[in-house]
């Protein structure tokens, strides 16, 4: 048989792949990690008891919406990152942007403030356990990531891995925000960014080891 003839035959049995496929399955890594997140806070934890109450206030939301933007610009760029020869470079900007916009707001808050309450505003009482505890329950969406990027087939392995745990650190801190009941903007400006930065970092070294195909 000629090579043509080869092709032919190869491509003729070839079926249609999802254009979404990439996408599917990074949301489906983050989607069952984040299920397994929330029963994991409220066996561990506790759901909050006042969740009703402070679904009513704006600093309760803020944390979502802070982590939901982190969450979903991260996750852009994994998807992106999975494929190789994408460009992703606008992408980080993207990422780094809900970040320094909440660095800004803390950095006014602060300035507003009198000197007896900043360190109140920035360390709440519970920021020596804030960044580990988002760590821990970005766990599951982590392993769920590197499921997904295992059946695609990422080339740079330390920005794929440095991906995917900012988005899995994004979904982690979403779910401690159900226990979490701090609501400074310097508080989350702080510890929610170093534990979710901290996930990137676990994905950036473990990368090149676990995402080589």
């Amino acid at each position: 048989m000629r090579t043509d003839e080869l092709i032919e035959e190869l491509s003729s049995r070839a079926k249609p792949v999802n254009p979404f496929n990439v996408e599917l399955r990074v949301a489906a890594g983050l989607g069952v990690g984040g299920a397994l997140a929330v029963i994991a806070v409220a066996l561990w934890l506790g759901i909050r008891p006042d969740l009703a109450q402070a679904a009513a206030t704006p600093g309760f939301w803020m944390k979502f919406a802070f982590a939901g933007a982190v969450g979903v610009a991260a996750m852009a760029l994994s998807c992106r990152l999975g494929r190789p020869g994408c460009r992703v470079r606008v992408l980080w900007w993207v990422v780094a942007a809900p970040i320094m916009l909440l660095a800004a707001a803390a950095i006014v808050q602060l300035a507003g403030a009198s000197a007896s309450e900043r360190l109140r505003l920035w360390l709440g009482h519970s920021w020596m356990v804030c960044p580990v505890r988002i760590v821990v329950l970005s766990a599951p969406s982590f392993l769920g990531m590197l499921w997904a990027f295992r059946q695609l087939a990422p080339i740079e392995l330390r920005l794929a891995g440095l991906g995917a745990g900012l988005a899995a650190g994004a979904v982690g801190a979403s779910v401690y925000a159900l226990t979490c009941e701090e609501s400074s903007v310097a508080f989350l400006a702080t510890w929610y960014s170093l534990g979710i930065l901290a996930v990137g970092a676990i994905g950036a070294v473990f990368g090149p080891r676990v995402l080589r195909w």
